[in-house]
């Protein structure tokens, strides 16, 4: 059973830095597609970064482009989203989601339902 769960969110002023954390449990496949999601409220989950585990590479939004970073740490079966000058439309609730294949087709790639497993999110607040 693959249960994923964040940590790290919270309140600060714009231009601050916060690292969220995802810990996976029972993996999707030896290597998968691992990504960050984001909703704000009232508007859709977007995608804000995602990985082909073990060297695959990692694609970002534009959005976020040059101001986050998503990695990860294998011995410790974790994801991280290093967020630097964080900006008040980064107010969202933050989520870390899992599957074996959703970011290998293009389409797919940025699409929330492909994503099979999901954790239950972090709230990350930035204040003007």
């Amino acid at each position: 059973q693959v249960q994923l769960q964040e940590s790290g969110g919270g309140s600060l002023q714009a231009g601050g830095s916060l690292t969220l954390s995802c810990v996976v449990s029972g993996r999707p496949s030896p290597r998968y597609c691992a990504a960050w999601f984001r909703q704000a409220p009232g508007k859709e989950r977007e995608g804000v970064a995602f990985m082909f585990t073990g060297g695959g590479g990692t694609y970002y939004a534009d959005s976020v482009k040059g101001r986050f970073t998503m990695s990860e740490d294998n011995a410790k079966n974790a994801l991280y989203l290093q967020m630097n000058s964080l900006k008040p439309e980064d107010t969202a609730m933050y989520y870390c989601a899992a599957d074996s294949v959703a970011c290998l087709e293009r389409a797919n790639q940025w699409t929330p339902s492909m994503y099979n497993y999901w954790g239950q999110g972090t709230q990350v607040t930035v204040a003007a």
